[in-house]
């Protein structure tokens, strides 16, 4: 067994595929309309056949979501976290906490936020071992 998708709302489906593709460079893998249900997938980063993905959900009567107190964060590992978080900030991304190593840790990590709010941990690989 391994994990292949996590789920999120979004309440804004362009704005928030422009977020994870020109913010936080994901690739669009597809996107696919649901009429019945009134929804819309779309996933992205690796091919699902490897690794998991983030998988945004559009509900097309819904344009707002309140964030609830059990999901945590999506994190997502970088090479250079200072030069991400740049280029975050330079795309109008939120940077939530700068870059710097973790409480209680060396790892260097940074936290930003998404278009819905969802929290996003980048971690600097190869920065600590905790």
């Amino acid at each position: 067994m391994r994990i292949l998708h996590t789920m999120i709302r979004v309440g804004d489906l362009e704005r928030s595929i422009a977020f994870y593709t020109e913010v936080l460079g994901m690739r669009l893998l597809r996107r696919k309309d649901y009429p019945g249900g009134r929804f819309t997938l779309a996933v992205g980063y690796d091919d699902e056949s490897s690794s998991a993905v983030i998988e945004l959900t559009y509900n097309w009567d819904i344009d707002h979501y309140d964030m609830g107190t059990g999901f945590g964060h999506i994190a997502i590992g970088v090479e250079d976290i200072h030069a991400t978080c740049e280029r975050i900030r330079a795309g109008g991304g939120e940077i939530t906490r700068e870059p710097g190593p973790m409480k209680h840790g060396s790892t260097v990590i940074a936290f930003v936020r998404d278009p819905d709010g969802y929290a996003i941990e980048l971690i600097e690989q190869g920065s600590g071992a905790d």
